[in-house]
């Protein structure tokens, strides 16, 4: 399969470098120093399994990575208003548009900014990468897993193929019967976690060790629950205590990517976690004091 990859970090560069290692044609779309990296020497891997270099093409032009079977989508979410006009061409050449961005929102922004709804396969990724160094991405987590599936739900040939290039790079990939579903159960997960880490600056583990720490997790959660619900979402009961019990299981010192992001200084993608249950609380009406007070402190950062 020819895969087209928007977004050459961590995600994107690694799931890309799995691709090419399993013998698809994949290009990655770079610029500057990482660009420059990936041309001269390839793009380096590193996972807990071990390192290998992977023969990919790079370029700072969609022409030069288009048409593509298939283009996954790996921007952080604030990118992808940046990104859209490249995804949009890719998809009217005929490839089939799998966006891997946190959030419930990536599919509308690519289908407002031209992408045909038609092409779009909603999906995510559950995997802990990072670029390191210009032209090398590592895997820092054990696993590495994929959920994918039609927006309407149900299952789908395409959906089916997609999922079974992913196997053969060797990630979990999964094909859900309710993506949208699944969206909001990571959405759950990582808001919460990061309006935590994120109002006290501090890891997991001091936030849950703190007075009133796993109160705060507990309140958070609860809200972005009420609010899926409100909107039709048919969570699991208990899939609250859930979230808290993966919470309670994590290291001590990990720190959500929206926490590290918040420490380099840069932009973050607070409008698609604390944001957007607190957008979506007032448009159904329910309370989130603690998504909203994430917002109003961490915007000003």
């Amino acid at each position: 399969m020819r895969i087209a990859v928007v977004g050459a970090g961590g995600v994107g560069g690694y799931f890309g470098g799995a691709l090419a290692r399993a013998g698809h044609d994949v290009r990655l779309l770079a610029r500057g120093e990482h660009l420059a990296a990936i041309r001269s020497r390839g793009l380096a891997v590193r996972e807990p399994e071990g390192e290998f270099v992977a023969k990919v093409a790079a370029s700072e032009s969609v022409g030069e990575i288009s048409p593509a079977d298939l283009a996954v989508v790996a921007v952080k979410s604030y990118a992808l208003a940046e990104a859209a006009p490249a995804v949009a061409r890719l998809s009217a050449g005929g490839a089939i548009v799998l966006p891997l961005l946190n959030g419930v929102e990536a599919a509308d922004g690519l289908a407002a900014a031209g992408v045909a709804r038609e092409r779009i396969l909603p999906g995510l990724a559950l995997i802990s990468a990072a670029r390191i160094a210009p032209g090398v991405v590592e895997r820092l987590s054990p696993f590495r897993t994929v959920v994918l599936g039609e927006a309407g739900g149900g299952p789908s040939e395409r959906a089916e193929r997609v999922a079974a290039v992913f196997r053969e790079a060797g990630a979990e990939a999964k094909v859900s019967l309710d993506i949208a579903l699944d969206l909001w159960r990571k959405l759950l997960f990582i808001a919460t976690l990061s309006a935590g880490c994120g109002l006290a600056r501090r890891p997991v583990g001091a936030v849950r060790s703190a007075p009133f720490g796993m109160l705060l997790f507990e309140r958070a959660v609860r809200e972005a629950g009420a609010v899926a619900r409100a909107r039709g979402v048919a969570l699991p009961e208990g899939e609250e205590q859930s979230v808290l019990d993966r919470i309670g299981k994590l290291p001590a010192p990990m720190k959500p990517s929206f926490l590290l992001d918040l420490e380099r200084g840069g932009q973050n993608e607070l409008d698609v976690l604390s944001g957007a249950i607190a957008r979506f609380g007032r448009e159904a009406g329910i309370a989130t004091p603690i998504h909203d007070a994430a917002v109003a402190a961490l915007s000003v950062s």
